[in-house]
């Protein structure tokens, strides 16, 4: 595993660096030698005011473009529903981490995104998030199973 960047959140109005709270660690892979790239997910949870659920949902449904803006894949935001009523959980993709890194930075310049995170620190909708990063299996594939078991 490898830490990669510095994660913030907008806690109680403000931005503070959670480096130690919350680790980005990514799960980078070469793949098998028919993948030329090594696709990323990034799987975020956050700890959000349940007083602001409705605001936090207005936040998620900026985000879905804009990181399709940037080349990512979103596969959308998932909020409380018959579960804790603070936790809400993210996931979109990139090809490769260095694709999701230049997002990243791409972000802090691009004014959507820049509004969407003004937006989430004059509501003081996120108390906190942590992203990890994972390597999907996105096709099946019954013959290893078989091969394995004999």
């Amino acid at each position: 595993m490898q830490r990669v960047g510095r994660a913030s959140a907008f806690v109680n109005g403000g931005s503070h660096n959670l480096i130690g709270n919350c680790q980005a660690v990514c799960l980078a892979f070469r793949g098998n030698q028919k993948e030329s790239r090594a696709m990323i997910t990034c799987y975020i949870t956050y700890e959000i005011d349940p007083d602001k659920v409705d605001a936090f949902e207005i936040y998620a449904k900026a985000w879905i473009p804009l990181v399709e803006r940037f080349g990512g894949t979103h596969h959308g935001y998932f909020l409380p529903h018959e579960s804790a009523n603070d936790l809400a959980v993210a996931l979109f993709s990139f090809p490769s981490l260095a694709a999701y890194e230049d997002y990243r930075a791409r972000s802090f310049e691009d004014a959507d995104c820049l509004a969407a995170f003004e937006f989430a620190r004059q509501n003081s909708i996120v108390r906190r998030y942590d992203r990890t990063f994972l390597r999907p299996v996105l096709e099946g594939d019954l013959a290893p199973l078989k091969a394995a078991m004999g």
